[in-house]
């Protein structure tokens, strides 16, 4: 799933070197924060956060798949 979210980030970003994806497992659940430069941080978040909301509805679809609960944090540097 990181992977994905990597690849989507760096896909939308004008500096792809700045994405930074790391995982983390609460309660069976995984955190998937995404950081990217502060001047990418409007890419990727879209107008009133629709790339956001589509790149979360892309991983929710692929962890049912695979029947687990994952989540996308964009953290802010």
């Amino acid at each position: 799933m990181a992977g994905l979210v990597e690849a989507i980030a760096k896909a939308l970003v004008s500096d792809p070197d700045q994405v930074a994806v790391t995982t983390e497992i609460v309660d069976g659940e995984t955190i998937i924060k995404l950081s990217v430069a502060k001047d990418d941080m409007g890419k990727v978040i879209g107008k009133q956060g629709r790339i956001a909301k589509a790149i979360r509805t892309v991983v929710k679809a692929a962890a049912i798949k695979q029947n687990k609960r994952v989540s996308v944090d964009i953290i802010e540097d």
